[in-house]
């Protein structure tokens, strides 16, 4: 291995292709990386590296990123049910019901009856849950601002590109029936 005040043995930024270096390259089958380096590890990781900076970041408020997207969300529809809460937060009914007691407790938010339908409560922010929500914003302003630092437009609508497609492929994914993997050793499939 290099040391880090030594140059490394090959210059790869004047290569076009591993095949440079290696010319017989092309005809092995391409090598997957290893599961930390994917993209779906990259991204989940990403993923909870960002919620955990949300977290952090709101705990001024004494707030976390699932009961601020929650007050946030209350605060652009209105009133709105607990069901559309969880439908649009992707989060199970119990545990939307749970933070939402919570939020009621600190007096963020309250329960009204739905005019339209005598079974169905509306959740709504109380004055205090709307002075919240304008606090809420403008961490969420701050936070976004660190976190697309060094990452042009370009890049960031080539990134949403991408992860639009990648949330196809996974209600493609989902869509289709389940299989199960095939056993290490095929012989071992039973024969008909």
């Amino acid at each position: 291995m290099n040391a880090p005040d030594e140059s490394p043995l090959i210059d790869t930024s004047i290569l076009e292709s591993p095949t440079d270096v290696w010319p017989g390259l092309a005809t092995v089958a391409p090598i997957e990386p290893p599961p930390w380096l994917r993209v779906e590890a990259t991204l989940m990781a990403t993923a909870r590296a960002v919620r955990a900076a949300f977290d952090h970041r709101l705990g001024v408020l004494d707030l976390n990123l699932t009961q601020a997207t929650m007050l946030a969300y209350v605060a652009e529809y209105g009133p709105i049910s607990q069901t559309q809460i969880s439908d649009h937060n992707g989060i199970g009914r119990a545990a939307t019901g749970a933070t939402i007691d919570r939020l009621e407790r600190r007096g963020l938010v309250e329960r009204r009856p739905n005019p339209d339908d005598r079974r169905v409560w509306l959740v709504a922010l109380t004055a205090a849950g709307e002075a919240l929500v304008q606090q809420i914003r403008e961490v969420d302003r701050r936070l976004q601002s660190e976190l697309r630092s060094g990452i042009s437009r370009q890049d960031r609508l080539a990134l949403a590109n991408v992860m639009n497609r990648l949330q196809e492929n996974v209600a493609i994914a989902l869509a289709a029936p389940r299989s199960h993997p095939l056993p290490a050793n095929p012989s071992s499939l039973p024969t008909t």
